[in-house]
């Protein structure tokens, strides 16, 4: 089956910008649906597409922009024009999917609002996201949602400010909720014949992926802090050390084999309690309770080792560990280069993002 053809007889027109939506857009585009974006002339476009770094100041698009806008088809169109909107609802006519941020004011206003759109086109689904809810017309940006919806809060050294994620986390967490919801809505359609409407909002698909961390506030009523990489449950784990090179490595040691496994790979005999002369370290409960001793003995054993030679010898003995690498180094490993996906734009400018679509079927 050849991925690049799954949805080759879909039409979407997205009614989207900056991230979340034009990444849902970009998912259906990968997997070869006719992905139409509508832009506006007047404003120059997704803003997105002014948001460069220093160094792209020859580009004509943006890094960002190219992100999550791949093989779509950008209609030009001011919708508070009539032949412009008029345009635009006639592609809207033959389309299987919609998706749109807009407000919902704005929406009504200019009659593309999901249950103006649904009553003309019942076979229509309309995706939308909205910041805070589907009538809520707050505006929404990730920052401000990773600091409401506690990521920050949790975010950071123990010791230092809370901090968000290096991304917009939130608009791609919302984006993946969307994608589930218009494929179990073409699923639904299939039984029905009928369109939906599919909704998400940005601090809802944030509240949602909160996961272990809530749970540890709503079952245990301990409220999450900042720790660094540190894992609240489980030690050594996040833990990062470095090796005789200066090369950085970080644990994720789940379970007592594995860690036993890390003392034999360290050459490490950890020594009994004087006290009661039980192991200090023997389970993952006592570790966790005793993980600052643990960790001073840890960066003591990696400081004797370079790198490559402990990294190998770990892996071959299934200690989970890896080297933290830069970008750089994260998109020339040859699995990397085979998710990145090249756009060569009209005026010769090439475009590089990442697949987003990563899942194989057989």
């Amino acid at each position: 089956m050849n991925k690049q053809e799954l949805f080759a007889d879909l039409k979407v027109v997205e009614l989207a910008g900056v991230l979340a939506g034009p990444a849902v857009g970009m998912f259906f585009a990968e997997l070869g649906a006719n992905v139409l974006k509508v832009e506006n002339p007047s404003n120059n476009g997704d803003v997105t597409r002014s948001w460069r770094l220093e160094s792209e100041s020859q580009n004509t698009q943006s890094a960002y922009y190219s992100s999550v806008n791949y093989n779509k088809t950008i209609i030009w169109a001011d919708l508070k024009k009539a032949d412009d909107l008029e345009m635009v609802l006639h592609h809207i006519a033959s389309a299987d999917v919609v998706i749109s941020n807009f407000k919902p004011s704005s929406a009504k206003q200019l009659g593309l609002d999901a249950v103006a759109l649904r009553k003309k086109f019942p076979k229509l689904i309309y995706a939308q996201i909205s910041g805070y809810g589907i009538d809520d017309e707050t505006p929404a940006f990730d920052v401000v949602l990773q600091a409401e919806a506690g990521f920050m809060f949790i975010n950071g050294e123990a010791d230092g400010v809370p901090l968000k994620m290096p991304i917009a986390l939130i608009d791609v967490l919302a984006a993946h909720q969307l994608k589930e919801a218009i494929l179990v809505a073409l699923l639904q359609r299939t039984k029905t014949g009928l369109g939906s409407i599919a909704h998400i909002s940005l601090y809802n698909a944030a509240l949602s992926s909160l996961a272990n961390q809530a749970t540890n506030y709503l079952m245990g009523g301990e409220i999450p802090q900042r720790m660094g990489s540190l894992h609240p449950n489980i030690a050594p784990y996040g833990e990062t050390f470095y090796t005789n090179d200066r090369k950085a490595i970080v644990l994720a040691v789940g379970n007592d084999k594995q860690f036993a496994l890390l003392c034999k790979c360290l050459n490490l005999v950890l020594r009994q309690a004087q006290d009661d002369a039980s192991d200090l370290f023997k389970t993952n409960a006592l570790r966790v309770q005793n993980r600052k001793e643990l960790g001073k003995i840890l960066a003591e054993a990696f400081s004797k080792f370079d790198s490559a030679t402990l990294l190998a010898d770990l892996k071959k003995n299934n200690v989970p560990c890896g080297d933290i690498r830069s970008m750089d180094e994260v998109l020339d490993n040859e699995t990397a280069q085979k998710l990145i996906l090249s756009e060569t734009l009209k005026d010769g400018q090439i475009t590089k993002r990442m697949v987003t679509a990563v899942f194989d079927i057989y």
